[in-house]
């Protein structure tokens, strides 16, 4: 029989590498997550997670960092990727190619230029650990943020903000009735790209705050640091929970605008 290569075989390296280093290592953090030191069947870990006052807090510190992490970025992201977007304000492509850079830079290079600059103006660790671990993040997530925003508002229908300027509606009507509703995908994508990045992230928190912030992704470390592979893999079976549920929102979102359209 003569055998005839198939455009599906393409896809045996991709089955091969999913595998390899995203299914196998998920079913090692279940495995862990679910099991004692001896390897039986246990919810210790579980149990232990739940009914510790310090990981919860390192949970509740996570989120809000998050949350406001994210906030910020949108809220300086928002108008700079319309500056970006609109032919008619920017026509200097390097503007756009200034946002994107710090993408390529090494992020642990970045965190460690950000933590000098923080350092010259005394906002260390020491003084300032959670200012300091919530500029780092902004910093580092801001171009994460202004991407999504900025390739979804090429995309904008000019001629409905113009027709709704005509009709008499004010710049601010404009904004929240025409620009933001077709804006959404790129908010979706956004808030997706950081917000659950930032909680699981360690680097940041633990050279800028000098170790006094602690969060999901640093606790989760410590655990693996010091063998304590059950605890550790509960924590990360729990973020990776948190990332399953972000991405079935963001899904849905896209779904119902499929469906529905921005209106």
């Amino acid at each position: 029989m003569k055998f005839r290569f198939q455009r599906k075989y393409f896809s045996i390296p991709y089955i091969i590498f999913l595998s390899l280093f995203v299914i196998v290592p998920i079913l090692l953090i279940v495995y862990y997550a679910f099991s004692d030191a001896t390897g039986a069947l246990s919810v210790a870990a579980a149990a232990k997670f739940f009914s510790d006052t310090t990981k919860l807090q390192v949970i509740l510190v996570s989120f809000f960092i998050s949350v406001q992490t994210t906030l910020i970025c949108l809220l300086i992201g928002y108008p700079l990727a319309y500056f970006l977007a609109n032919t008619k304000i920017n026509k200097n492509v390097m503007l756009i190619m200034l946002f994107i850079m710090p993408m390529w830079i090494n992020f642990v290079l970045r965190t460690t230029a950000t933590r000098s600059i923080l350092f010259a103006v005394n906002l260390t660790g020491g003084n300032t650990p959670y200012l300091a671990t919530l500029i780092g993040m902004v910093y580092n997530y801001l171009p994460f943020v202004i991407l999504p925003l900025y390739t979804t508002m090429l995309k904008l229908d000019h001629s409905q903000v113009e027709a709704a300027a005509d009709l008499g509606a004010s710049p601010i009507q404009v904004f929240i009735k025409n620009i933001i509703p077709q804006s959404i995908p790129g908010i979706i994508s956004a808030v997706t790209m950081t917000l659950v990045p930032v909680m699981s992230s360690y680097v940041i928190s633990d050279a800028l705050s000098e170790g006094n912030v602690t969060l999901i992704g640093n606790s989760i470390y410590l655990n693996f640091a010091n063998y304590q592979w059950n605890s550790g893999s509960f924590m990360a079976f729990v973020l990776l929970i948190l990332v399953v549920f972000s991405m079935f929102m963001t899904r849905g979102q896209n779904k119902a605008e499929t469906r529905g359209g921005l209106w």
